[in-house]
């Protein structure tokens, strides 16, 4: 069945407690995949240079981690032909000195992504294994289809254009995208199912998809675990028929 590009979430917590609709079976829809990720971060406004700078330092430290983790080597059975899924790496960061207003829509982040690439040479032009991450600062809200960060969701990620692949990171402060972990906590569970789930379906819908439970991550979501120091969450494995 063909799939009309949808945007794939982090639900609030109360929302993905839900076991999945039905078995869980992950299906390649023949889009690309991330084989070996090329992650830059964008932290979006003053804020990263004040009270939030200790954060940036740990973020970037998780994706230096993360990327070449027992957590990239579960994907590899998402591997296809032609596109070996195997470890990535950090392409770099950057702190962004204008800040967002205190709403702010998809469009405005793609707006954004498009005018960093374009006009600052520190940002990598988009490759086929470039993801782009946007962190937000407290007290932004963001929405998208009508859903909104901290009411609907804490987290997604999408494309522009089917080409240049980013995930958004709202803060997490509020109840529903903590629950009990700290904030590092539920900024790196959030990012490591959204990094998932952009490896294995860069283009929501046309790469590792089930129509009934969404991707990779969703499957699992808000199901947690320690790699190394660090929370991240669990990921759906199509072997072994579970979240590991």
């Amino acid at each position: 069945m063909a799939v009309a590009n949808p945007i794939q979430i982090v639900p609030l917590r109360d929302y993905a407690l839900a076991a999945p609709i039905t078995t869980a079976k992950l299906t390649y829809r023949g889009g690309p995949l991330l084989s070996a990720v090329k992650v830059f971060n964008f932290f979006w406004g003053t804020a990263w240079q004040g009270l939030q700078a200790p954060l940036v330092q740990e973020i970037n430290q998780f994706f230096d981690f993360v990327l070449t983790s027992p957590l990239m080597d579960q994907l590899a059975e998402y591997s296809v032909p032609g596109s070996a899924i195997g470890h990535g790496s950090r392409a770099g960061a950057v702190i962004l000195s204008t800040d967002p207003p205190s709403t702010i829509t998809d469009a405005d982040v793609q707006q954004l992504i498009r005018q960093e690439i374009s006009n600052d040479a520190a940002v990598p032009q988009p490759s086929a294994n470039s993801l782009y991450f946007v962190f937000l600062p407290p007290g932004v809200t963001i929405t998208i289809d009508g859903q909104a960060s901290c009411s609907n969701l804490c987290g997604y990620h999408s494309d522009i254009n089917g080409g240049t692949f980013y995930a958004v990171m709202p803060y997490p402060d509020c109840s529903g995208c903590t629950g009990t972990l700290a904030v590092l906590d539920a900024l790196t569970s959030t990012s490591s199912h959204e990094l998932c789930e952009a490896i294995t379906d860069p283009v929501p819908g046309r790469g590792w998809y089930d129509d009934q439970n969404g991707e990779i991550g969703d499957i699992c979501a808000w199901k947690t675990k320690k790699v190394g120091a660090y929370t991240v969450q669990l990921e759906w494995s199509n072997q072994a028929g579970l979240c590991l």
